[in-house]
């Protein structure tokens, strides 16, 4: 029997790979003026996506991210110029709470669980509703204290028909909670909501290919190349009923 090749496949070979074996279908989508949607910006926050803040943060500037930022800037623009309303989850964490398999990140107080400083804006919005949450699943995080579902609450205030998700990481955070989504629409319990899209450019993950997991004598299950877990996160999330799209704008 042949021993097995420890060879690395290159990650553009791989992404091409992916695209072949399990293709994106990537829509284009126009919003209109009465569209009763809403943008769920998912832990676009410091300790996530800005260089250097922390131990989940990008060591070094990250392209995909930067390029999320700058989407979600400018859909979040569209959406208040609209009133259109915009929920943000915030991942925030007690220094004494360690979510596992993760090292420690956007504990309180330390800044890494605050907006991006492109995002901050949002803060002062009247159409902005912020969500802090202290688990990678947003609408698990959306539990408050007495039970109630602060996501649940905001989509049926706003008699919301569609959500459009953007955010970090894709695979991880965002897969999640819109894996989640999809169920409670399945199950009646999203009101009038129909279509969950998601928006590949607003989206992005981070980046610890196996070379520098091999460096740092990490264990290999933790390699996690940036564009083939993205495309993974997309592909999984499609498989299960979102609407992926490759553009957007909003009729003015």
């Amino acid at each position: 029997m042949a021993g097995k090749s420890n060879k690395v496949i290159p990650e553009v070979v791989l992404e091409k790979l992916l695209n072949q074996q399990m293709p994106l279908l990537l829509q284009a989508k126009t919003i209109g003026k009465e569209e009763k949607i809403g943008l769920v910006i998912v832990d676009i926050v410091n300790g996530f996506a800005t260089t250097g803040a922390g131990n989940m943060a990008p060591q070094q500037p990250n392209q995909q991210i930067v390029q999320m930022v700058a989407e979600a800037n400018d859909l979040a623009k569209l959406f208040c110029s609209q009133h259109k309303p915009i929920l943000a989850l915030l991942d925030t964490h007690r220094p004494e709470q360690q979510e596992y398999p993760y090292p420690s990140h956007c504990v309180v107080g330390t800044g890494e669980e605050d907006l991006v400083p492109a995002l901050k804006w949002l803060e002062r919005e009247k159409s902005v509703t912020l969500i802090r949450k202290d688990c990678i699943n947003g609408f698990i995080g959306a539990y408050d204290h007495s039970g109630n579902n602060q996501l649940l609450t905001w989509v049926k205030h706003h008699q919301l028909q569609e959500l459009l998700v953007i955010g970090i990481c894709t695979d991880i955070c965002v897969m999640d909670l819109v894996l989640t989504l999809l169920s409670a629409r399945n199950h009646g319990m999203l009101g009038k909501v129909e279509k969950i899209w998601v928006y590949e450019k607003g989206c992005s993950t981070f980046d610890l290919p196996r070379a520098e997991v091999e460096e740092k004598k990490l264990p290999l299950h933790l390699c996690h190349p940036q564009q083939a877990t993205h495309h993974m996160g997309l592909y999984f999330m499609a498989s299960r009923g979102a609407q992926l799209l490759g553009a957007v704008k909003i009729e003015l």
